[in-house]
């Protein structure tokens, strides 16, 4: 290498001029390169990450093959511009490559340079230079596109590609057989190459190798391995069909009569829409080889832009005219991506498998192509599930030969099973093309696609591929790989799929553009031209004059003459009811759904939602930027009451108050929004609802907008909701509300699958789950219309209008063909309103559809006499185009004087509705609104109103539609973009509710008809004869079309066969009933209006024969119309006139029929609410819509969801028909992923979970089925239970006995007094008598003073209110209530544990043992203790073994904390039971110990991991409350007295300990203190007041209380709302204490809780309290509030039998049986059957005393409930105690229970009995009982028999206890 020249630049990268060459650097500048020249890359070896850009001729370059390189260089610099470099070593020193060896431009050239989408150069394919070891077709490392065309940006930066695909899958694709060895049979039609064809729906038969012994491969084989060689030679024997070897071959099944296949069968899907290709390209195609030249005037010649899909390999560069083409990867990346395996299917062993080869992927192309119908559009969709599909079955039936014991010679493994090669691809798609009639062409190239390209537009321009709608062009040689691409021809397809690649706003800016620059103007002057007297204007306007004229006439006729509704009275129309508001029990399940889930967040473990710190509810419902949709949400919150029932608003609600709570999603909805999150900051304690109504509507990132200049409001939804204070807000729940709910169903989404509730279906199994009087009519119903024979389909298309389009899409080819689709039928409406109006000649220049839309509007309100009429949604999504129709249609309108007929309203999505005030004043009439100023705002207020809808704006936003609504015309919807979320809200419109009675009768009919023949010659039938004769006829009469009646019953439609299968045929020129074909027209006339003569006479007198029997059994009832997406209107449609099935009302235009009227006609807007619409849709989306896969879905569900998301894979399974929506959630949050525009897009996260907002809810139902009114009844019932949560059910009875009580004047305490005087209290008596009304049913308590009637112990309850539940109020929770674990507000955080301080598991188990003479051992208890409370608690210091609770002393006056330890002894109540007193005490200091027993220690611990429990010995776990109790108070004392010594020892004397502590029941809520206020003259005059007061307060009081010491036990009241001023007239009782009671354990050292005992304890506890002279004093200024709870406690113990595992209810008499008896022995403790049973069954024992209350039974000792209607007297056998004197009174009874020593002979004698007295000895065994009767001598005075001995019904070892019986001498 020589030396560079002096002076010149030397650094790497770099020219000698110094000019930058590397890519890198000048990617993006613009570099000049002439003619001829391509950019190539150039390495250096001193720079080896880096390419250099050089200039070179491309003549010196290979080909693909790395052939036909001219030898030397000529080559240019880029940098400085130096040219004519002849010699690749000078141009190499040039550019300073530095070698070191000789310089050859094959080591050195080694990439092409081509610019991507965003005009980058980038490193491109590889240079397939003679001998590399690389290939041509090598993908490149970036993203790129061709150089010579800029693709449209279709979503975002990270999309280069045209456009994107929705995805469906084809089931009658053609699938690829395989041939092993044989060769096929010419015979055999030219489509049969490929085996196992599904071909008109059916499956080919099995495939069958029978030379080699395979085994059958199921349909269709294994794919993609053909083995032919090529056609056949002609002396190969082997293809004659009588040789032999033909048995070899496949069995094949040909495609019959392929042009006349059936559409539906065919089963393709229309068109490829802006829906999602996978992603960027991952190794986008780079042009190649020699520039292709589009031909000048291209469009012009073909009436289209083809439409060119890359294919396989490299695309040649195209140059010239490029506006006339369009150029599509989309095909590319759908090849690239079915070569990709899915994870999904690695569980078929698909990592051993190859995808499906490339040539097989081009060969199941043009199958797809060659059995598209000609109107038919292709879909990549399809060709992702054909593709997914061979490789699937293929695969599976691999593995299913694998499975087969077959001999390995034979073994088809897939070695010897060869592809098949690129030779032979070319024949076998001929050979596929040859059956399409022309319509499929392949081109062989055998260079480059440059030469196929170039044929195939020599062919365009020659006019050669007229038939043509496909040419797949293939360039395959044996040595080098498949490069191929596919060329959409067809007029029809090629404007179908270009247009598709628009998007939406590119979509609105070309027809703007067309309409702003007057390119219209040549299709408005062509339809002008349309008319038989030349001009369609000068027709208008002589019509007008004549028609003034004519009215001027007749007005001066009839001046002085009175109308005849004058004379006669005018008839009103009853039809028209406003209804009431209510809630169908759909919307209602949908909100208590809604309810249950807000509930499960709330109760899962996350605390996300605290439900229980919420007061109220609020919300903001943000809608659409629809005035309409705005102001109909406020319509229905106004007629809901929400406002109100929340207690947001007061009675005089506003509308501006009211709109504070709608926001529309616009420019100005953020302030609304800030005040919304403003008050959601401001109030912790309300739960703000934020629904977000028609959700799918605007899910644009306002990250990765595309257009962020253009429209602010686009990503509003994602600034909003998904701001962080929305997230982080605890007080706030989104819930997105949508008919159409896939979009927010990704994989990124941001709503728990959990979360989703979804509208419930009508039927389960058959059986209807909710009862309603409404069928609704959606989607599958409309489609089951279309497949039902016995009614006409309510889904319809306008063959003729179609036809039109494409005839003048043909003719205009420049023109989008939504601005010809709408020009078309505006002049069909335009038209069919002059014939509807008298020009007669312009019937032919309209569809029979249009005209019947067109008469029935017009002549609607003529058949009421109101001029109630129906509503026709004309929908046109363009506002442009929409401007331009509605102008039009007015103006017709006027010129026709039809201006008071029917209103025409231009609906724009961000403007209100305007009505001429004559409508407006029919509407106020109607509606009896008597506002001057009233306006319709809501398309729900023009119900009944005649009139021409034109709905426009690119989507509905979820406007709802009248009752009245008749047909619903979607013919011009944009047709292109199929996407699911788009077609399905579009046939939303349509969704409706009809009455369910109607249908009942539409049977009865249909019955009718078809057993009576002369039935179906009536005008309904004859109607179907006149619209199918004239359907597309080009000469009609007038006179024939005046014969038309209103045809609106869903059976007698004008488009009746015309809307069916007929219409395939559409170049037929005449479809007529069979028997018309022969006729003239003048002939079908005459004989058809001498029909109708007759049919009419002939039907009025069947009707007045049989209508009435039909219509009396079948009236429908008031039909309540539940609005579409709300549940009220506010006027809605109650059917009172009976309907005949065979009414018919005649037109105007046909006078002479008027006789035949009936009188049973209904007005058409009643007609209307009793039907579904009619839809008429563009052929294109009928097609979609009434066609099914292969799962039986329609193939409408298998598009692309929504155009902002894609699928994650084309190797996804089918949707299946048997999926529910959860499934199909499930499927989509799977197989979508939302694109870079989609707000979702960035909720990505690698722990799945963690996305998932927890506050989001989804509600998704079907369109216009009442969503609206479900979630504002959630809002309701939300309130209500928000409400009910800080409410509770508390026991609310009178007490009992109060007329029992011992009459004194005596009052002891003044009624304003604090505390009781120790010396006046003990002079007070002690009231035996039970007034707690608990103890109802509770044995009365006798003392010798009572004079008792039998009268005054009658029952209070009736014996069948015996097991009603007990009287309860509800009552508001106070801020000083108990709470259950559902509570759990921050202040309580630390009180419950959930402080991070205090871990769940740190509590430590203290075992505390005592002795207790009377069990004869040691008891052993444990206290679990939280680390938090161990400073309650002694503990000594070495071991740390627990010594004592700490106890206060009594002297102590802190008022800090609260001296008595509370103890709460609980059973089956850990979630339920009112353990947190936080509250309550009002924060003091506190201890409390819950008592459970053991087996429930750890549920406990669980839920109350803070408080301190006392666990129970496990003898006791069967135990009742007594056992709780006795060892409550048995520790409690044995504590006072370790805490006396160890305070002795500090110095503190022992009486100066405090002895109290609390023992409380779990369902205490409440504490409430009197007030009495005595300021009256006498002291016996005051109020009384009760208000509710923290249990501190109370406790202090008590504590407080003088010579508190003194008392044993002191109480309270049981509250009561009836509880008077008399009632506490003494502020302090001696009597019984119960539920909440502080003991003085001191002072009850001797008196014990008995054990053994489960009812009336406390009771039994008092008696002998009061027995052993200690004092019990109530506090009647205080009561406790009992809470209702419905768990646990007594009803914790079940009885049941021993023997039986089965649950079997044992009455209580067989509680006790006989000793030694084979009686069933009952798996509970003996003493509480033996309670159980005296309960119920002590008459048995106690006759005599049965209702006797003057001689109760004596009991001594205890207390035992013997039932109501048994009295007892208590006494106390023990020394010194207090008893009742009873020297006066005569027993019926004696009851001796467990009696001990201090029980004698002599103590008995002293009490006296009657003759006939029962006694009744209990004892635990037969041997005490034995004892007991001889130590006691009853024997005496008492007889015994031996069957007088009973025992509970116990085994031994449950231990039994014993009763003897006797009867007094």
């Amino acid at each position: 290498m020589k030396p560079p020249p002096d002076g010149c630049c030397t650094t790497d990268g770099f020219c000698q001029a110094g000019k930058d060459l590397r890519l890198v650097s000048i990617s993006n500048d613009q570099i000049e390169v002439p003619s001829g020249f391509l950019l190539v890359g150039a390495k250096s070896p001193n720079l080896p990450d880096q390419l250099l850009v050089c200039a070179v001729d491309k003549r010196f370059l290979p080909d693909d093959n790395g052939h036909n390189a001219l030898l030397g260089f000529s080559g240019n610099c880029v940098g400085c511009g130096k040219k004519g470099f002849c010699y690749f070593t000078e141009f190499s020193n040039h550019i300073n490559l530095k070698l070191t060896t000789q310089p050859k431009k094959q080591k050195h050239l080694k990439y092409y340079l081509v610019r991507n989408a965003q005009g980058t150069l980038t490193k491109g394919s590889v240079i397939c230079w003679k001998g590399a070891e690389f290939r041509g077709r090598q993908a490149s490392s970036g993203p790129c596109s061709s150089t010579l065309f800029q693709l449209p940006e279709s979503s975002g930066p990270a999309l280069i590609t045209t456009n994107e695909l929705v995805p469906a899958p084809n089931p009658h694709a053609p699938a690829a057989g395989t041939q092993q060895t044989g060769t096929i049979s010419d015979h055999l039609p030219s489509t049969a190459a490929l085996g196992s064809t599904v071909y008109n729906g059916k499956d080919s038969p099995k495939q069958q190798l029978v030379k080699n012994n395979l085994p059958a491969l199921t349909r269709p084989s294994v794919l993609g391995t053909l083995t032919n060689s090529g056609p056949p030679k002609k002396r190969h024997k082997g293809w004659s069909p009588e040789s032999p070897s033909s048995t070899e071959t496949w069995n094949l099944q040909p495609n019959p009569q392929i042009p006349n296949r059936n559409k539906n069968d065919i089963g393709s899907l229309s068109c490829l829409t802006h829906s999602a290709v996978m992603g960027p390209v991952s190794s986008p195609m780079v042009a190649s080889g020699e520039p292709v030249s589009v031909p000048d005037n291209l469009l012009k010649i073909c009436k289209a832009k083809p439409v060119i899909f890359k294919g396989h390999g490299n695309f040649p560069y195209l140059c010239g005219n490029l506006n006339d083409i369009v150029v599509s990867p989309l095909l590319y990346t759908c090849y690239k991506n079915s070569q990709s395996m899915s994870r999904a299917y690695e569980q078929y062993g698909a990592s051993t498998i190859q995808p499906i080869s490339e040539e097989m992927q081009l060969l199941l192309t043009v199958y797809y192509l060659v059995q598209l119908a000609p109107d038919q559009v292709p879909l990549i969709e399809d060709l992702e599930h054909i593709f997914m599909r061979s490789w699937r079955e293929s695969h599976l039936s691999e593995i299913r030969q694998y499975q087969q014991a077959i001999p390995q010679a034979f073994s088809p493994v897939p070695s010897q099973i060869a592809l098949m090669t690129s030779a032979q691809l070319p024949w076998l798609a001929g050979l596929a093309a040859s059956s399409s009639n022309d319509s499929v062409h392949i081109i062989e190239c055998s260079y480059s696609l440059a030469e196929g390209l170039t044929e195939m537009f020599k062919l365009l321009t020659e006019g050669k591929l007229v038939k043509t709608n496909y040419v797949v062009i293939i360039c395959a040689c044996r040595n080098r790989t498949l490069d191929s691409c596919i060329v959409v021809t067809g007029k029809y397809q090629a404007r179908v799929l270009s247009e598709s690649m628009l998007t939406p706003a590119e979509y609105q800016k070309e027809v703007n553009y067309q309409l702003v620059t007057g390119k219209v103007e040549t299709l408005g002057s062509f339809f002008s031209t349309l008319c038989p007297d030349g001009d369609i204007e000068l027709l208008l306007d002589k019509f007008y004059q004549e028609n003034q004229s004519h009215k001027s006439s007749s007005l001066s006729t009839s001046a002085n003459k009175p109308t005849a509704s004058d004379i006669t009275g005018a008839a009103v129309c009853t039809s028209y009811n406003v209804e009431r508001h209510q809630i169908r029990p759909f919307q209602l399940a949908v909100a208590q759904k809604l309810l249950s889930h807000v509930c499960s967040i709330a109760d899962s473990s996350t605390q996300n939602l605290d439900l229980g710190s919420f007061e109220r509810v609020d919300f903001l419902i943000c809608v659409p930027p629809s005035e309409v949709t705005y102001q109909q949400t406020l319509f229905h919150l106004w007629h809901s009451g929400v406002l109100l029932e929340l207690g947001l608003e007061k009675e005089h609600l506003t509308k501006q108050r009211m709109e504070q709570y709608v926001v529309k999603l616009d420019a100005d909805a953020q302030t609304k929004f800030k005040v919304f999150l403003q008050n959601s900051m401001q109030n912790p304690h309300t739960l703000f609802i934020l629904i977000h109504d028609h959700a799918h509507w605007d899910l644009a990132s306002s990250v990765h907008c595309l257009y962020p200049q253009a429209d602010p409001s686009v990503g509003l939804v994602d600034r909003l909701l998904n701001c962080r204070e929305v997230k982080e807000a605890p007080n706030v729940l989104t819930l997105h509300v949508t008919s159409f709910p896939y979009a927010l169903q990704t994989q990124h989404t941001h709503i728990s699958p959990y979360n989703e509730i979804h509208w419930p279906s009508s039927y389960s199994n058959g059986i209807d789950l909710y009862h309603e009087n409404k069928k609704y009519f959606g989607l599958s119903e409309f489609i089951e219309s279309t497949l039902s024979g016995h009614s006409l389909p309510l889904l319809r298309y306008d063959s003729s209008f179609e036809a039109m389009v494409m005839a003048l899409g043909k003719r205009f080819p420049r023109l989008h063909s939504a601005v010809i689709r709408t020009f078309v039928l505006v002049q069909h409406y335009s038209a069919a309103m002059m014939a509807v109006s008298g020009l007669s000649q312009m019937k032919n220049y309209t569809s029979v559809e249009t005209l019947e839309i067109t008469q029935n509007l017009i002549n609607s309100s003529k058949q009421c006499s109101s001029g109630h009429g129906f509503m026709v949604v004309l929908r046109i999504p363009c506002i442009p185009l929409a401007v331009v129709a509605y102008e039009r249609l007015y103006h017709i309108r006027e010129r026709l004087s039809l201006a008071d007929n029917f209103e025409i309203i231009l609906g724009k999505p961000n403007s209100g509705i305007t009505i001429g005030k004559h409508f407006v004043e029919q509407l106020k009439m109607w509606q009896k609104i008597e506002d001057a100023e009233w306006r319709p705002q809501t398309y729900l207020e023009l119900e009944g109103l005649p009139c021409i809808l034109i709905f426009s704006g690119m989507d509905p936003q979820g406007e709802a539609l009248p009752r009245s609504l008749r047909y619903c015309d979607l013919r011009l919807i944009n047709s292109s973009c199929l996407l699911r979320t788009a077609l399905e809200q579009e046939l939303g419109l349509a969704a409706y509710f009809v009455s369910s009675e109607i249908h009942i009768e539409k049977v009865v009919v249909n019955d009718v008809l078809e057993s009576d023949p002369e039935k179906l010659s009536s005008t309904d039938n004859e109607d179907e004869e006149i619209a199918t004769e004239g359907s597309t006829s080009e000469k009609r009469s007038p006179i024939k079309r005046e014969r038309s009646r209103s045809h609106d019953s869903a059976s007698s439609s004008l488009s009746s066969k015309a809307s069916s299968a007929t219409f395939c045929i559409e170049s037929s020129p005449l479809l007529a009933t069979p028997g018309d074909v022969a006729k003239s027209p003048h002939q079908v006339l005459s004989s058809s209006t001498e029909e109708s003569t007759h049919n009419c006479e002939r039907q009025r007198q069947k009707v007045e024969k049989g209508a009435q029997t039909v219509i009396s059994k079948h009236l429908p009832a008031a039909a309540e119309q539940l609005d579409s997406k709300q549940n009220i209107k506010s006027a809605q449609i109650s059917i009172n006139s009976s309907s005949s099935p065979f009414s018919s009302s005649s037109s105007s235009s046909a006078p002479t029929h008027n006789t035949f009227i009936l009188q049973t006609s209904q007005c058409s807007m009643t007609k209307a609410s009793k039907q579904p619409p009619i839809v008429f849709l563009p052929k294109l989306v009928y097609d979609i819509i009434t066609s099914t896969d292969s799962s039986g879905l329609p193939k409408s569900s298998s598009l692309l969801p929504y155009h902002s998301v894609m699928w994650a894979s084309s190797f996804r399974p089918v949707m299946s028909k048997m999926m529910t929506c959860t499934e199909q959630s499930l499927y989509y949050r799977q197989w979508t992923v939302p694109k870079p525009i989609h707000m979702d897009y960035n909720n990505r996260n690698e722990g799945r979970m963690d996305t998932f907002h927890p506050r989001r809810l989804l509600l998704s139902g079907p369109p216009q089925i009442g969503k609206t009114g479900a979630y504002l009844q959630f809002l309701s019932i939300l309130s209500r239970m928000l409400i009910r949560l800080t409410e509770v059910d508390v026991y609310d009875e009178e007490e009992i006995n109060i007329k029992l009580q011992e009459e004194s004047d005596q009052c002891y305490h003044q009624p304003g007094d604090m505390w009781p005087d120790f010396e006046t209290f003990k002079k007070i008596p002690f009231d035996y008598t039970i007034h707690d009304p608990k103890y109802e049913d509770a044995s009365l308590i006798c003392t010798r003073l009572q004079n008792i009637n039998s009268d005054d112990r009658s029952m209070v309850r009736k014996q069948e209110d015996m097991y009603m539940r007990r009287k309860t109020t509800r009552m508001r929770l106070s801020k000083y209530a108990a709470y259950n674990t559902y509570h759990h507000c921050e202040q309580c955080h630390q009180y419950m544990g959930f402080n991070p301080r205090y871990q769940l598991y740190e509590s430590t188990l203290h075992a505390f043992a005592f002795s207790y003479s009377m069990l004869g051992e040691e008891i052993q208890l444990h206290f679990i203790i939280p680390k938090s409370k161990e400073h309650h608690f002694v503990f000594s210091q070495p071991g740390r073994q627990l010594e004592s609770m700490r106890l206060p002393l009594v002297t102590d006056k802190s008022q800090d904390y609260i001296k008595s330890p509370t103890f709460t002894p609980t059973t089956g109540r850990h979630e339920h039971g009112l353990f947190n007193l936080y509250h309550a005490m009002d924060g003091a200091s506190h201890l409390h110990v819950l008592v459970v027993k053991e087996y429930e220690m750890a549920i406990y611990k669980k839920y109350w991991p803070n408080h301190i429990m006392l666990v129970l010995p496990s003898i006791f776990n069967s135990a009742g409350v007594g056992a709780a109790h006795f060892l409550i108070k048995e520790l409690s004392y044995h504590n006072l007295e370790l805490e006396r010594n160890r305070q002795e020892e500090l110095g503190i004397k022992p009486q100066d300990i405090w002895p109290f502590i609390v023992i409380s029941d779990d369902s205490c809520v409440m504490w409430n203190a009197g007030e009495v206020n005595c300021s009256g003259d006498r002291k016996s005059e005051y109020t009384w007041t009760e208000r509710n007061v923290s249990l501190r307060q109370i406790l202090q009081h008590i504590e407080a209380t003088p010579n508190v010491t003194h008392y044993a036990l002191i109480g309270m009241r049981k509250w009561s709302s009836k509880t008077n001023r008399g009632e506490i007239r003494e502020p302090f009782s001696c009597c019984h204490v119960h539920d909440f009671i502080m003991l003085n354990v001191d002072l009850t050292q001797n008196v014990q809780y008995n054990q053994n005992r489960f009812m009336c304890d406390d009771v039994d506890f008092n008696l002998r309290a009061h027995s052993a002279g200690l004092l019990i004093c109530r506090f009647n200024h205080f009561s406790v509030m009992k809470k209702q709870i419905a768990v646990g406690g007594q009803r914790s113990f079940h009885i049941k039998s021993k023997v039986s595992e089965t649950p079997v209810s044992i009455a209580p008499a067989q509680y006790i049986c006989a000793p030694d008896s084979k009686h069933t022995f009952l798996a509970a403790p003996a003493q509480l059957l033996l309670e159980k049973y005296l309960q119920y069954h002590s008459h048995r024992f106690f006759p005599l005393s049965l209702k006797n209350y003057s001689h109760p039974v004596l009991s001594v000792d205890c207390y035992l409930n013997l039932g109501p209607q048994i009295a007892v007297c208590y006494v106390s056998s023990r020394p010194h105690s207090l008893n009742i004197s009873c020297s006066d009174l005569m027993f019926s009874g004696l009851l001796l229970y467990l009696c001990d020593s201090f029980v004698v002979a002599s103590f008995l004698k002293k009490f006296h009995f009657l003759k006939g007295a029962t006694l009744c000895v209990i004892c635990q065994d037969r041997n005490s009982l034995r004892q007991t009767v001889v130590r006691l001598e009853l024997e005496d005075e008492w007889q015994f028999r031996l069957r007088d001995e009973f025992q509970t019904a116990n085994t031994k070892e449950d231990r039994p206890l014993f009763f003897l019986t006797g009867r007094h001498i």
